[in-house]
């Protein structure tokens, strides 16, 4: 099953994202490629795969993107060879923005969207300037990104609004466990009982 996290710069996703893949068994990673600087204690292959403007490109012109946009100035996408590797035994969560969770969706049926929201645009303002990553212009830029993009929740499966991050990480695993439990996706799980029991039934 696949699980995609959405929602403004600043909201607080990849956390949840962390929190939930450390919480929760059976839930992988799917690292996303970007031509963005490595932040300080990033690691290539884990956080993302750091890849030049040119080698993106050419993932594009090869078809091996199942989603790729333009954020803040710098390419984001996700491999389809990466979410054909981590899938094969697992679920996969995937940590997106708004333009990518689009793409997504219009191209994988059985997903579980879950979009992410600040409870208030100067809280997502506070967080975006005390995380010490972005240059003034960078920020104004992503807030004006934002008031754009939060009206994209309607098209979502879920919403979490991230003010208490306790409660928020409960949020997303609830939504991941109730999800595992729909009946389309336990095929594998309902046929042995169902057999069992037509087996006892012919003796």
């Amino acid at each position: 099953m696949l699980f995609i996290i959405s929602g403004p710069s600043g909201c607080g996703k990849s956390t949840l994202a962390k929190r939930a893949l450390a919480e929760l068994e059976g839930l992988v990673f799917s690292v996303s490629h970007t031509t963005r600087p490595k932040r300080t204690g990033e690691v290539d292959g884990e956080d993302y795969y750091f890849l030049s403007r040119s080698s993106f490109e050419q993932l594009i012109a090869d078809n091996k993107l199942v989603e790729w946009a333009e954020v803040h100035g710098h390419l984001y996408g996700t491999s389809i060879p990466e979410l054909e590797k981590k899938g094969a035994g697992s679920d996969v969560l995937l940590d997106i923005d708004v333009q990518g969770a689009e793409q997504i969706r219009s191209k994988i049926k059985d997903i579980v969207s879950v979009f992410i929201l600040p409870p208030e645009y100067p809280v997502l303002r506070e967080r975006l300037i005390s995380r010490g990553l972005n240059s003034t212009e960078d920020i104004e830029r992503r807030l004006e990104t934002a008031r754009k993009e939060i009206t994209a929740y309607t098209r979502f499966d879920s919403l979490i609004v991230n003010e208490d991050l306790e409660q928020a990480v409960r949020e997303l695993k609830a939504v991941i466990i109730a999800a595992r439990c729909r009946v389309r996706f336990r095929e594998k799980d309902i046929m042995p009982i169902l057999h069992s029991f037509l087996k006892e039934e012919s003796k």
